[in-house]
């Protein structure tokens, strides 16, 4: 009769392996925290940039930003921003911060999505590799 086996616990370096790979899901919510606020931060540079533009009575940049805005909106959203250029400057100025809202509204939506899919796809990631190397043990 054979004596019975032992029950062999994991050793210290397979916990210490294991514990890598949830600290990569953390260090991807980490790089969120980072990332996320982007939107926000270049739609309130170029709110100033329009403030500065319309406290100095500068249509030429306002109708400036517009225009670009419009192009990156067309490039990236498919929808073209609509300023009025033969409105007051004020009017073209209050356009303009409401269009920067919209595409800072849908920057910042399709960034959440893709961090919120970064970090489904790391905690995956960690967990199926946590479990194969836990069930590569076993063997």
């Amino acid at each position: 009769m054979t004596p019975p086996r032992p029950e062999r616990r994991p050793g210290a370096s397979l916990i210490t392996f294991l514990a890598m790979a949830f600290a990569v899901v953390g260090l991807t919510g980490i790089l969120a925290t980072y990332a996320a606020p982007l939107p926000l931060a270049r739609a309130l540079r170029e709110e100033a940039l329009v403030d500065d533009a319309l406290a100095s009575g500068r249509g030429n940049e306002i109708d400036a930003l517009a225009a670009r805005l419009a192009k990156d909106d067309e490039a990236r959203f498919g929808g073209a921003v609509v300023v009025d250029h033969g409105a007051d400057l004020p009017a073209r100025a209050a356009a303009l911060r409401a269009a920067l809202r919209r595409t800072m509204t849908a920057e910042a939506d399709a960034a959440a999505w893709r961090l919120r899919f970064l970090i489904i796809v790391a905690t995956i990631a960690g967990a199926l590799f946590g479990a194969a190397l836990m069930g590569a043990r076993r063997r």
